[in-house]
């Protein structure tokens, strides 16, 4: 098939260059020239492991390239598939310039029927506007199916080439059936159903996920108070079948472009209907209040934080990825700052985008995890990537100027505290001083 690919960020780049992968003919389109020629010279504009050897080899193989010509990609292609930004207004709504925009610029670029597909996260009713729009411009005819995206980022390609299920949302048989062909070669799991249900599916998802994190978070909160081990429950809980395993890992809470975005626009959804979601309220609180676990342990641990460094290692609001949006290391670095500290900063991919982001002289970004830890008053770890985990605790203690350790992810285990002398504090389980845990202990089998 045929496919313009409108919207060149992490969704759009993936799918439409996972598309590609699958013998289609692919125009990603973005009206971004910068991003266009960097994708021309080879480079990608964002991190996604995989992505740029997939890029190259179906560029060589012609069925991938990239243009900012909207119009040209749109008359040739048989699916438009809409993958622009829908970021979050200050009240929380979703912001529908942009794809509001792009509808405007395909109903005048419209040559014969067209199946427009809708990646993006929109509101209940987008799909019939975005059809609106279209149709004022244009005679011809087409149908707009809602295809709500999945993605994970880290394990985005894997995600679109071994999707758990496709949701089309259309009435129209002709559309479904070409979205379908499309889709057919990822997975026998695709769902139909009507449009404005297909766009609540993708809130629903994300809010229930949010909804497992901020819940596990509070448990892990309640297992600091009751000497419990929020791993240990987190596995006895995950072994239900009725629960999962998935989204059970407490932490600092969740970030990223998709989580905090959608279910503010959820929110913001049910009440233009009149309806207080009390519980998704209570979500966003709890996840927002979790990032400032971190300050309270270093308080505890350190006492006055005034005039102490503090080396920081993960910015990303998760590994494998250079997304730094609503990542928690902001709140919790501008905390620090405000109580005086100082801050060295690193992380191995995304130190960049998020020193544009916060660029303060109290802030060293480093270019190493020892660089950030080296004469540090306590270490804080923010992101679990693989490289923190891999570093000897041995090592880290003669960087720190005094071992004194918050693992905000829970990358360590009992048994890697022994024999050391790290005061260290993690996120949901009883206090670990060398090997010896405070509260009584258990017995693993």
């Amino acid at each position: 098939m045929r496919l313009a690919v409108i919207g060149s960020g992490y969704v759009g780049l993936v799918s439409g260059v996972c598309f590609s992968e699958l013998g289609n003919e692919v125009i990603c389109v973005d009206n971004a020239n910068e991003k266009i020629e960097l994708l021309n010279s080879g480079e990608v504009p964002i991190y996604e492991k995989g992505l740029k050897e997939l890029i190259s080899n179906n560029v060589k193989a012609g069925r991938l390239s990239f243009t900012s010509d909207l119009t040209d990609a749109v008359r040739s292609s048989q699916i438009i598939i809409i993958a622009v930004g829908t970021p979050s207004l200050p009240n929380g709504e979703a912001n529908l310039a942009y794809i509001e925009q792009v509808a405007q610029e395909i109903g005048k670029s419209m040559n014969d029927y067209k199946v427009i597909m809708v990646k993006s996260t929109v509101p209940v009713g987008t799909n019939e506007k975005i059809a609106a729009i279209i149709r004022s411009y244009t005679n011809n005819l087409f149908d707009v199916v809602s295809v709500p995206e999945f993605l994970r980022e880290g394990t985005a390609i894997i995600d679109a080439m071994n999707p758990d299920r496709i949701i089309i949302g259309t009435t129209s048989l002709r559309a479904a059936n070409l979205v379908m062909e499309l889709h057919r070669p990822l997975t026998d799991q695709i769902i139909i159903t009507d449009v404005r249900s297909s766009e609540m599916i993708k809130y629903a998802s994300n809010a229930f996920l949010a909804t497992k994190i901020s819940f596990i978070n509070e448990i892990a909160n309640i297992c600091e108070k009751v000497g419990a081990d929020v791993q240990e429950v987190a596995k006895g809980m995950g072994t239900d079948s009725r629960i999962g395993s998935s989204f059970l890992k407490a932490g600092i809470g969740y970030g990223g472009s998709c989580f905090p975005k959608d279910t503010q626009a959820l929110i913001q959804i049910a009440g233009q209907m009149d309806y207080d979601f009390k519980l998704l309220k209570a979500v966003v609180e709890v996840n927002r209040e979790q990032r400032y676990n971190v300050i309270r342990k270093l308080e505890e641990m350190l006492g006055e934080i005034e005039d102490k460094t503090i080396g920081i290692w993960g910015l990303a609001f998760k590994p494998e990825t250079d997304d730094v949006r609503d990542a928690p290391a902001f709140e919790i670095i501008e905390t620090l700052l405000k109580l005086g500290a100082q801050v060295k900063a690193y992380d191995p991919i995304a130190s960049r985008n998020f020193e544009k982001n916060l660029n303060r002289p109290e802030v060293k970004y480093c270019t190493s995890a020892m660089e950030a830890a080296e004469n540090a008053d306590a270490l804080c770890i923010l992101t679990e990537w693989r490289e923190f985990i891999d570093i000897p605790l041995s090592i880290i203690q003669n960087w720190l100027k005094a071992p004194n350790l918050i693992d905000g992810r829970n990358i360590y285990r009992k048994e890697d505290l022994e024999e050391t002398p790290f005061a260290y504090y993690s996120i949901g389980r009883p206090k670990m001083n060398n090997g010896v845990k405070e509260t009584n202990s258990f017995i693993s089998f």
